[in-house]
């Protein structure tokens, strides 16, 4: 009698294919299913070939090779064909039964699986994956949540599989139930959209306001993999600025600027205005990239406009330093903002969640693994009830250390017509953050005015509204007191 498998994988993909060649490699037995069956004999006839992978032709063959309680896991495209493969698979589970999503979900639709299938006796889970196909491969990031029954019987495996810290922790631990894991992964997602616009507006500042050259720029980005902001996508950028074509130069400059985008950043950007969190830098990455899609209209205004950018004067090494800080800084708001987003989320829908370990679940394997990572995990664990990353003494230092070169970057690339919408909403952020008063007294006296929406006085209690009547035509009936 054949020995049955561990667990399944619906889905193969590069991704799907990836994480199942890891699970085989780490000693679990993967039954290996497709929707198109021919791709299971490629698979096992191709990189499969040798491994004790084993192959289904159907959903049925699939649960009849599993060990109980049975555990599939899915790799398919969020969304409706999500839904389709759980109702085809229903069938053939039974009570206990776990069905994983690791695809990139919207967290309500996790929160709805989970109390649909709890009905059924089936315990779901939610988790983001990230890393990419090599992260598939040797060790991604990954953030389940859902079902907190189903933990203890998927936690060996996706441990197991999952990318280690230099201690030998494994980067994936239990989020929080429903929803939890896809949404850290959405707000993971959303901090690599800020990370990577971050990265492109440092890139223009140096190569068209500075004006170093590809050797250059490739000779900063090496050197900055020595410092704070070592991360993969540092890495990655100072291997495409070095990379040349086949006629010897740059690659990078020959693609065409418009960028794609897949929607978790658009879903941070919703559920910050949702949740009422200020989400500026990443909502502007998001926006950044709506822009590089205009393509053909920015030529146009180019010419209407007649857009030239001016030259940055001084020092190329003394601007290098001050981007690099600036960027830093800039990189800690965005952090910041993301855990803001997250703490909200956890509280509004009773989480749980433990900060310092999601820091931990992204210090290696993901696309956004750095080496501050750690600090943050530092600083959580220190403060647990940290509202604002910028107030612990380590990132505080930073933001104060970089403050004066962050302003001088950002002012100057408005002055000589670079966009840095990103450096400029995250210092932006700061000062309104770190500022006792702001207008908003003008703003509420507006709305008082056309909507008798009311306001709070300096001189009274918190919680106490007042309505005027501005012009002496109006009543003095209130409309509604205002949300903070």
């Amino acid at each position: 009698m054949s020995v049955k498998g561990d667990i399944g994988v619906i889905g193969l993909a590069v991704m799907g294919q990836n994480l199942i060649l890891n699970m085989n490699d780490h000693g679990f037995k993967v039954v290996a299913y497709n929707r198109t069956t021919s791709k299971v004999d490629e698979f096992l006839q191709g990189a499969a070939k040798g491994t004790n992978i084993i192959g289904a032709y159907s959903l049925e063959d699939l649960a009849s090779k599993l060990e109980k309680p049975r555990k599939v896991m899915l790799m398919v495209r969020a969304g409706e064909v999500v839904d389709q493969f759980i109702d085809a698979l229903l069938p053939h589970l039974e009570e206990g039964d776990i069905i994983i999503d690791g695809g990139n979900s919207n967290y309500p639709d996790t929160n709805r699986r989970v109390a649909a299938l709890r009905e059924k006796g089936i315990r779901f889970i939610g988790t983001g994956v990230s890393g990419g196909e090599e992260g598939a491969r040797h060790g991604p990031s990954i953030m389940p949540g859902g079902n907190e029954e189903a933990w203890p019987f998927v936690k060996p495996v996706l441990q197991a599989i999952s990318a280690k810290t230099d201690k030998g922790e494994a980067c994936c631990d239990w989020v929080g139930k429903d929803g939890a894991g896809h949404f850290v992964k959405m707000v993971h997602n959303g901090i690599e959209y800020g990370d990577m616009q971050l990265i492109c507006e440092a890139y223009q500042f140096l190569k068209e306001g500075v004006g170093l050259s590809d050797d250059e720029l490739e000779a900063t980005f090496n050197a900055w993999r020595n410092t704070e902001l070592d991360s993969y996508l540092i890495d990655i950028t100072a291997d495409i600025l070095g990379y040349k074509d086949e006629d010897g130069n740059r690659l990078v400059d020959k693609i065409l600027d418009t960028a794609g985008q897949k929607g978790t950043g658009k879903w941070t950007g919703i559920n910050a205005l949702d949740f009422g969190i200020p989400l500026t830098l990443i909502t502007e990455s998001v926006f950044a990239r709506c822009v590089s899609a205009f393509k053909d209209q920015r030529l146009a205004a180019s010419q209407l406009f007649g857009k030239t950018i001016g030259k940055v004067e001084g020092d190329k090494n003394v601007w290098i330093e001050a981007v690099r800080k600036a960027l830093l800084a800039s990189k800690i708001i965005s952090y910041a903002q993301g855990f803001m987003l997250i703490r909200e989320a956890s509280e509004n829908f009773n989480w749980n969640i433990n900060y310092g370990n999601t820091a931990l679940l992204w210090r290696e394997g993901c696309i956004i693994r750095s080496r501050f990572l750690g600090n943050i995990r530092d600083a959580y664990e220190a403060n647990p009830d940290l509202i604002f990353l910028g107030s612990d003494s380590y990132f505080k230092g930073i933001l104060e250390n970089a403050m004066g070169e962050w302003r001088k970057v950002v002012a100057k690339s408005i002055e000589v017509g670079i966009p840095m919408p990103c450096m400029a909403s995250a210092i932006t952020f700061l000062d309104g953050y770190t500022s006792a008063r702001l207008p908003a007294n003008l703003l509420q006296a507006q709305r008082d005015y056309f909507g008798a929406h009311t306001y709070e006085r300096t001189d009274k209690p918190r919680g106490e509204f007042f309505h005027t009547n501005w012009t002496g035509r109006g009543g003095n009936t209130a409309s509604t007191t205002y949300d903070v």
